[in-house]
């Protein structure tokens, strides 16, 4: 406790760490009076209704910021430049240039590519705020807009979305820690009083023992969150001695650390990505005047609002993608060559290809814990309802993990903060 006291007084007695946090709050605090601020036409009680009952919008809410709950000006959030950044990442699988720009141009190259993934965020706003405002039309939360009307709405929302990534942004150059991730954060915290009053207000003494176990499983979903966002498999790094002139330069070890999740949350967004599509078309095909189509999509519906169909699905899909994106962000070859190309070998294997091989074993049995990891945190809130029945005490598995590497993350760059400027 005495040296938490201690790195408190030495973060808040710093000028410079404390200008930069205070820069962080009112940053957050300016996103926050925006996703309250709704537009036009807003029926409050229908909006609440329908987000009480959809699992999948709920999930883009935590994604939005908490924006798109109330139909704010900033309804989209970051989730359009997450798409985008999700696609550019795809591209450089698929389009050698981007990956070269990529990993290769160094911050140059990576400044290019931050631009580009800005560029393709305004289009999927406009598509993606036509898609929300037509579906909360169609359910009633919004009144029949003219066309005028409609183009003002987009331009505002994706203005709005423009907006909150660029206080993002600055949240990350003249503040602590990850701009787009503290957003998020924020707008998960901020549901927190509206949570614990709807647990209050909904408490039964005859299921205490029911809290008691939520309570647990909450603590236990947070220690497993931490052991697996930080643990790491340390591979051994031997660097070869090179004969300069009359003497010896290099030598030594090391070691390359394969994290457990090297994905972060990004699967779970792209598994929500895939299974937001199918659910807002049929929402429209089930709305149409032909009764053949009508009654198709009312039965596809029907499927999908089963919920152990959809935690399967979802669960699947995290799955799947966290190998697909842990292949995108690490490549097995590109480490070899830059391992052979300083000098550097694993005691044991041969250089070039078998290190790749070697490398990529262990990154395939690491990626299977993340993934199976990951998975059940996103399912998590179904399983709770589904064994529980009670709504309110729904462990937002997704936001939790959000949460506590966000935290962790901050803590990490304040503590650096805190030694660079001992140094």
């Amino acid at each position: 406790m005495k040296a938490f006291t201690q790195k408190l007084s030495l973060v808040f007695g710093d000028a410079f760490l404390r200008t930069r946090i205070l820069a962080t709050l009112g940053f957050l605090v300016i996103t926050r009076i925006l996703a309250v601020i709704p537009i036009p036409g807003v029926d409050p009680a229908r909006l609440q209704s329908l987000f009480s009952g959809n699992q999948l919008l709920s999930l883009l809410n935590v994604f939005s910021g908490g924006g798109l709950s109330s139909l704010s000006i900033i309804m989209l959030g970051v989730s359009p430049y997450i798409t985008a950044s999700i696609i550019m990442q795809l591209l450089t699988v698929m389009v050698p240039k981007i990956k070269a720009m990529y990993q290769e141009e160094g911050d140059a190259g990576r400044r290019r590519f931050a631009q580009y993934s800005r560029m393709l965020t305004v289009p999927l706003a406009l598509l993606q705020g036509y898609a929300f405002i037509t579906l909360f039309q169609k359910q009633g939360a919004l009144p029949p807009l003219s066309f005028t009307t409609l183009v003002v709405d987009l331009l505002i929302v994706t203005a709005g979305s423009l907006l909150v990534v660029w206080i993002g942004e600055l949240i990350s150059e003249y503040g602590v820690g990850n701009g787009i991730s503290l957003i998020i954060f924020a707008g998960i915290v901020s549901r927190l009083p509206a949570t614990i009053g709807q647990l209050f207000f909904t408490y039964d003494p005859s299921k205490l023992p029911i809290y008691i176990a939520a309570l647990v499983a909450i603590i236990l979903v947070i220690l497993g969150v931490v052991i697996v966002s930080e643990g790491e498999r340390p591979v051994p790094v031997t660097y070869a001695k090179q004969i300069r002139g009359q003497g010896t330069v290099g030598g030594g070890s090391t070691y390359l650390p394969l994290r457990v999740n090297q994905s972060g949350v990004m699967p779970i967004i792209f598994a929500l990505s895939i299974l937001l599509f199918p659910q807002v078309i049929l929402q429209f095909l089930a709305n149409s005047a032909s009764v053949s189509v009508k009654s198709f999509a009312t039965t596809l519906l029907g499927i999908w609002a089963n919920q152990w169909f959809y935690g399967a699905a979802y669960f699947i899909l995290v799955v799947a993608f966290t190998y697909v994106y842990t292949a995108i962000t690490f490549d097995p070859d590109q480490i070899s060559q830059n391992l052979q190309k300083s000098g550097a070998f694993i005691p044991g294997i041969r250089p070039g290809q078998p290190t790749a091989e070697y490398l990529s074993n262990i990154l395939t049995r690491l990626t299977l814990v993340g993934a199976l990891f990951l998975g059940g945190i996103a399912v998590l809130p179904l399983i709770v309802r589904g064994l529980t029945g009670i709504q309110s005490l729904a462990i937002g598995g997704t936001a939790l993990l959000i949460v506590v590497s966000v935290v962790i993350d901050l803590l990490k760059k304040i503590d650096a903060q805190v030694s660079a400027r001992e140094y």
